[in-house]
């Protein structure tokens, strides 16, 4: 099994990688506050039949922080031309699943499959206890510091059932002790593009949600099934956000059935 690792000097950033694994190409990609290694439980998994490449995005995990306009969905596109891939699936997790959105209406060409796991969807209403949840956790970082918005944001209650597996709440814990907090405490200098046309997406799509998710993600994930053409719906039993990292067994299952149908 071939093992690769570096940084990738793209876009005015150094965007860190790791490639495991041979077959066609799968890009994971993380969600908010966290890296790479919320993948830790597919990466082996997924490298017996493909090359698996998971990444830290730009501002989080070991990757550069933003120090100007940047995107996460040209540097991905740039990060996959720089490893010599064509042609890609895309599995992301939360605002993972934004940008590989994105990415599927930005380089529809480039995109050989899309899994959403938990998605979140720009242009979506977020109920007002979501909101009011976003702005408790902008309120501590405005007064507290990025520690006291740290302790908000891992008591969300989209985290409570991670918070009921001790090994799974433990490695969340380590992760996002690790970010940086940029996000909380500066504007973010992201360009986006408008709300994704989730009707001209073409390339094969597979939702996955955690049937213990929160409301607003429950919903997103419906949407998404609805609206993209021929997309599958896999809601996972004892899962919640974190569905990757709360039901591995499962999720691998889902995802390797789902590209196994490609083949």
């Amino acid at each position: 099994m071939n093992n690769t690792v570096g940084f990738a000097k793209i876009n005015g950033a150094k965007l860190y990688y790791e490639v495991t694994g041979r077959g066609s190409p799968v890009a994971l990609i993380h969600g908010f506050t966290l890296d790479r290694r919320m993948w830790d439980d597919q990466v082996a998994a997924l490298a017996l039949r493909h090359q698996v490449v998971r990444y830290d995005l730009r501002g989080f995990g070991r990757s550069s922080l933003p120090s100007n306009a940047y995107s996460h969905v040209d540097d991905l596109q740039t990060l996959l031309n720089y490893l010599g891939i064509d042609r890609v699936a895309l599995l992301g997790l939360s605002m993972g699943g934004a940008i590989a959105l994105d990415f599927a209406c930005a380089y529809p060409e480039r995109l050989r499959a899309m899994l959403l796991a938990d998605s979140t969807l720009r242009g979506f209403s977020w109920s007002q206890e979501t909101d009011t949840w976003f702005q408790v956790i902008d309120d501590a970082a405005r007064v507290g510091g990025v520690e006291a918005a740290r302790r908000r944001w891992l008591a969300h209650p989209f985290f409570a059932s991670a918070n009921e597996h001790p090994n799974v709440a433990a490695h969340l814990r380590a992760i996002v002790a690790d970010y940086s907090g940029w996000h909380w405490m500066r504007p973010d200098t992201q360009v986006v593009s408008s709300t994704p046309a989730l009707e001209k997406i073409s390339a094969p799509t597979l939702v996955i949600v955690g049937e213990h998710d929160i409301p607003d993600f429950r919903a997103i994930s419906g949407q998404l099934s609805r609206r993209i053409p021929h997309a599958q719906l896999v809601t996972l039993p004892g899962a919640g956000h974190l569905s990757n990292m709360e039901r591995p067994d499962l999720f691998n299952q889902a995802v390797q059935r789902f590209l196994g149908d490609l083949e």
